[in-house]
């Protein structure tokens, strides 16, 4: 999947055809890398294509597919990124020296940037083709021109956290092959440009749950004010969303409860900002559910990999109230590993068909982020507030079995926190509420405890080259702009 061959993909022709047509045929012809940037305007039927809502419509589900189809990058991208946690460790070639990326993994983080790039791709066409339409309102084309905004800045912001600057290919050069690499403050000028143009037309509430909203934009827009140190505007956005009550957390009372959020047969909850949707059907299922779950447990009907897994005499798991039910999402198992291996069963499907048909949606944003995101970004502004203690704890209380919005015994108190031990507190809640999300790395990274929290829990020491990876030499290769000494990454 990683080593292959776009030029046929570029060439084939976009006509007029349904949703479902459309993504059959772009997931026969998913066999791209680099070329898939470039898109022929001769080659497109530009002119009877993007002419009516539902036209518009099915280019816009276009941009979604890289990440379905069975495309191991999707997993491959939590794998590496779970994989460097301080609480997880990584079987086999996912073993992390924290030295940098083996050969393996500078492989599989490649299918990544492809997988980013060909998301990208499909979403300048929507942002460049839709305007021309001659049987479409002028509402249907700005909602789906800020449906492509929302998704090129999502991918935009995977690729510069884990890259730093890269080429910004947008609508205007979507024929130019050769693009010269952006500095990291650029790509965040254009996501957060493109956020505000989602945030502005998306409607309030997505017609179909795995699309944005406007929600959507400012809660991505709340994570990247964190990542660039806006904590003011952190703060805000992620107050419009939590004063909006348009989300709330779904209530538990027994660790088996969770799967009320993360199963399988889940189609939507109040607490889903924004997930990436899947269904239990081979082909069209959440691959990385193989990779947390190992065949003796029958919580995947397909086995599994057992690739990542914990230990209990971790500090994560020893310093961890048993009374919090999130911890019982952990349990033991005999992985030939030695003692104390511990997997995690939150992401599980015992009727998954096959490694590529497990129903589980995945969520990267939902309710629980927006409140310990405030929590942070208030924090962050010179201490805690009773408004961000209150969010942080709305999440705490529920992992209780609690309900999230009635004061509860095991609250955390204003009086015994500061701007720096809230900080740390938010940081250890983040490693519980978020555990196999794919959300702890970048969060050590960006807050600037990962060097700190994984000596402390693994004894090594991070080398700088691995806080970013390396620029795929298939880029270097084919794009002309970019010198592949000076553009590289340091170390690589």
């Amino acid at each position: 999947m990683n080593n292959i061959n776009t030029s046929r993909f570029l060439r084939f022709p976009l006509r007029r055809y349904n949703a479902v047509l459309a993504a059959a045929l772009l997931l026969i012809t998913f066999s791209s890398c680099k070329k898939a940037l470039l898109e022929e305007p001769k080659s497109l039927s530009v002119g009877t294509f993007y002419n009516t809502a539902a036209e518009v419509e099915a280019a816009a589900n276009a941009i979604y597919l890289p990440y379905h189809g069975g495309s191991n990058n999707y997993a491959e991208y939590f794998m590496l990124l779970e994989s460097f946690s301080d609480y997880c460790v990584g079987r086999n070639t996912y073993i992390t020296t924290y030295s940098g990326l083996s050969a393996t993994n500078i492989n599989r983080a490649g299918g990544t940037w492809t997988m980013f790039y060909l998301s990208i791709r499909n979403a300048n066409l929507v942002i460049a083709n839709a305007p021309n339409g001659k049987n479409i309102s002028q509402a249907d084309i700005d909602k789906f021109v800020g449906e492509a905004k929302f998704m090129r800045a999502f991918n935009y912001f995977q690729l510069v956290k884990n890259w730093g600057g890269v080429p910004l290919h947008i609508e205007t050069n979507i024929t130019v092959t050769d693009v010269k690499r952006s500095t990291a403050a650029e790509v965040y000028e254009l996501i957060i440009s493109d956020l505000l143009n989602a945030e502005k037309n998306l409607p309030d509430m997505a017609a179909v749950s795995g699309r944005p909203s406007k929600w959507s934009a400012k809660t991505l827009l709340t994570d990247v004010y964190l990542q660039t140190g806006n904590f003011a505007g952190a703060r805000d956005k992620a107050g419009e969303v939590i004063s909006s009550k348009k989300y709330s957390l779904v209530p538990i009372s027994t660790t088996d409860d969770f799967q009320k959020i993360y199963g399988p047969d889940v189609i939507t909850t109040p607490e889903e900002v924004f997930y990436m949707k899947y269904t239990r059907q081979t082909g069209l299922g959440n691959y990385y559910v193989m990779f947390v779950n190992h065949p003796a447990n029958k919580f995947h009907g397909a086995g599994g990999f057992f690739i990542l897994y914990t230990l209990s005499t971790t500090s994560y798991f020893k310093n961890w109230d048993n009374n919090d039910k999130r911890k019982g999402l952990w349990y033991e198992i005999n992985l030939g590993l030695g003692p104390n291996t511990m997997q995690n069963k939150k992401f599980i499907d015992p009727l998954g068909p096959s490694s590529t048909g497990a129903g589980n949606d995945h969520p990267w944003y939902r309710y629980a982020d927006v409140l310990m995101m405030y929590a942070e970004a208030t924090s962050r502004l010179g201490g805690p507030t009773p408004a961000a203690m209150e969010a942080l704890n709305q999440v705490h209380r529920r992992a209780y079995g609690y309900s999230p919005l009635v004061p509860a015994p095991i609250d955390f108190n204003m009086a015994d926190y500061n701007a720096s031990n809230f900080l740390d507190l938010v940081i250890k809640e983040y490693g519980y509420e978020f555990q196999i999300e794919g959300k702890r790395w970048t969060q050590l990274v960006r807050t600037g405890k990962a060097p700190a929290v994984i000596l402390a829990e693994k004894g090594q020491t991070i080398i700088q080259k691995h806080y970013l990876w390396p620029i795929p030499v298939s880029e270097l290769n084919f794009n002309k702009a970019l010198d592949p000494i000076k553009d590289q990454n340091p170390g690589y």
